[in-house]
């Protein structure tokens, strides 16, 4: 049977202002994103997500970040590489423990923001988030952009891979995405959407803004919890998905 993996950045409240809604993204997807407290997130609400992961099954993944709660972890930051791996070795310990907290645990990384988007040509960048995440215990996947330096670097390292595609965003025909300035950056429509999901689990490719086949392997696929109505988009897909007969697991 076809299968995909459905994953959503989660536990970005912070002093109880939700950015998105935990609960019912967590009833739909496989796999969570969760903040480690760097650009978002604090203890107790990062608990209540690991939590509720937990209960469901949900896989967890440890939402690295720059150091960056006013911006979100939406801004570059020029870090020394060495201070860079041990701010990803300190967030995938604090979440861990967190996680083994409540009967569950770290399985994967997955770079946030402005730190994501900059290891797929950062060099050096992507090499220290590799000593990182290879300094917690070295056999921990990392779910990357397809086409990054990242994905050279983990691979050398010895990781797995999981490569990553967006359900609710636009991808120049380079294969990265349509910047978040743009009016078109955002997809909106739940049928296109839900389609671009079916495309990438039957396919292994996706339309990029042009009309373009971009080629991407995605083991995983993107649902961005805080868009407007990701909730109701989230549980399109997951219609659209079982009507079409993929199932939705973990890639783990």
């Amino acid at each position: 049977m076809v299968f995909i993996d459905l994953n959503a950045d989660l536990g970005e409240t912070t002093a109880g202002n939700p950015v998105a809604d935990d609960a019912a993204m967590l009833e739909l997807v496989s796999s969570a994103n969760v903040a480690c407290g760097f650009h978002a997130g604090d203890p107790h609400d990062i608990s209540t997500t690991l939590s509720s992961a937990a209960a469901r099954g949900v896989t967890i993944g440890a939402h690295v970040a720059y150091r960056d709660i006013p911006g979100f972890g939406r801004r570059f930051i020029d870090y020394a590489p060495a201070e860079l791996s041990a701010e990803i070795l300190y967030q995938i310990g604090a979440l861990d423990a967190l996680a083994r907290a409540h009967g569950t645990r770290v399985s994967y990384v997955k770079p946030h923001g402005a730190l994501y988007n900059a290891i797929v040509h950062h060099d050096a960048q992507a090499k220290a988030v590799v000593e990182g995440i290879k300094a917690f215990g070295g056999d921990l996947p990392v779910m990357l952009l397809p086409g990054g330096v990242a994905i050279d670097h983990a691979e050398r390292a010895g990781l797995r891979v999981i490569r990553e595609a967006f359900a609710d965003r636009n991808y120049l025909p380079d294969g990265t995405l349509v910047s978040r300035t743009e009016s078109h950056a955002v997809l909106s429509d739940p049928k296109q959407v839900a389609n671009r999901v079916i495309e990438i689990a039957h396919t292994g490719s996706l339309t990029a803004v042009d009309g373009s086949t971009l080629r991407v392997d995605a083991e995983s696929v993107c649902i961005h919890g805080d868009s407007p109505g990701s909730v109701q988009l989230a549980r399109g897909i997951v219609s659209a998905l079982s009507a079409a007969e993929i199932d939705i697991r973990s890639f783990l």
